[in-house]
């Protein structure tokens, strides 16, 4: 399992890399803002496919002495770090274009520079296709956070470069007929990637501090309410808590049961309880705190009454 997270992660370090490096070189060629902004996208991308790679190799070591949960959270940190990567990003993007379309300075290509700016973003945005559903594939497979932020994070690629294809179309049709509103189409499709690139770092962001702040996973709580329907033995449960690190999410609650209910009954049912809570909820650590159904296990509780 760990190995083909790494090797899916490393992949998109290499094809990152070529992209990044093909994006520069024609946009430098050309002067594109377009292009330049994707380039700068796409070399973020590649650090924060550099980070992935290295956070999914800890990620998945088990629990020691010194990290008694386990490393995943390591994940979910890889994430923040994109978010605030891909606002650098924004930043820069923003700033040229805007000073652009104030400065009146547009974008003019010949034949040649044309030809090389269809070329580089036409086939970015078929790699970032094929590895966007790469990581996809393996981020569910595998639950793996870092990787469905990977993943997230290159399939804005296709819609950013298709932004800047048309950008790329509206310039050679201002050439054609000089309408006026064509004259900045390449700055406007820069501006455009920005705001594509603040949703998702918004998105990444969010998700990534909800799980280093612990937040509970409501699907996950919702999923433990309705196993405990199930069993009629359990009488009312509290204390439910359940958070994310990584991969790996903790489960914990008291139930209670009838006092007449002998200690193997009780073990038998947590037993159960805990296999098909692990079976709706991929790599989870459930831990129950049974209690007997009587007044010295009642006074103070706030109780999720089951009904």
């Amino acid at each position: 399992m760990i190995q083909e997270k790494k090797n899916v992660a490393l992949n998109s370090v290499f094809a990152a890399g070529f992209i990044t490096s093909f994006k520069l070189v024609v946009g430098l060629l050309t002067g594109s803002l377009g292009i330049l902004s994707e380039a700068l996208h796409s070399a973020l991308d590649m650090v924060a496919a550099v980070i992935t790679f290295f956070s999914v190799k800890v990620s998945d070591k088990p629990a020691d002495r010194e990290h008694n949960y386990g490393h995943g959270k390591v994940e979910n940190l890889s994430a923040l770090i994109e978010t605030i990567l891909l606002l650098v990003t924004c930043v820069w993007i923003i700033y040229e274009a805007t000073h652009r379309i104030i400065s009146g300075k547009g974008l003019e290509l010949n034949t040649i520079q044309t030809i090389f700016s269809f070329i580089v973003v036409i086939t970015s945005i078929v790699i970032d296709a094929w590895r966007s559903k790469m990581l996809y594939a393996v981020a569910k497979k595998h639950n793996s956070q870092a990787l469905e932020a990977d993943a997230l994070h290159f399939s804005t690629d296709i819609w950013s470069s298709a932004v800047v294809l048309l950008g790329l179309v509206c310039v050679k049709i201002y050439e054609w007929t000089h309408w006026p509103i064509f004259f900045y189409a390449d700055s406007v499709a820069a501006l455009v990637v920005a705001v594509i690139v603040l949703f998702v770092s918004y998105q990444l962001g969010r998700r990534a501090i909800d799980v280093l702040l612990d937040k509970s996973p409501q699907n996950t709580t919702q999923i433990v309410r309705d196993t405990l329907k199930e069993f009629p033995e359990v009488i009312k449960y509290h204390s439910l808590k359940a958070r994310t690190a990584g991969a790996d999410t903790f489960i914990k609650f008291n139930v209670h049961f009838d006092p007449e209910l002998s200690l193997r009954e009780v073990h038998s049912v947590c037993d159960k309880i805990e296999a098909n809570i692990r079976a709706l909820v991929p790599r989870s650590e459930v831990y129950i705190h049974p209690e007997p159904e009587d007044a010295c296990h009642l006074e103070n509780e706030v109780d999720d009454l089951l009904m």
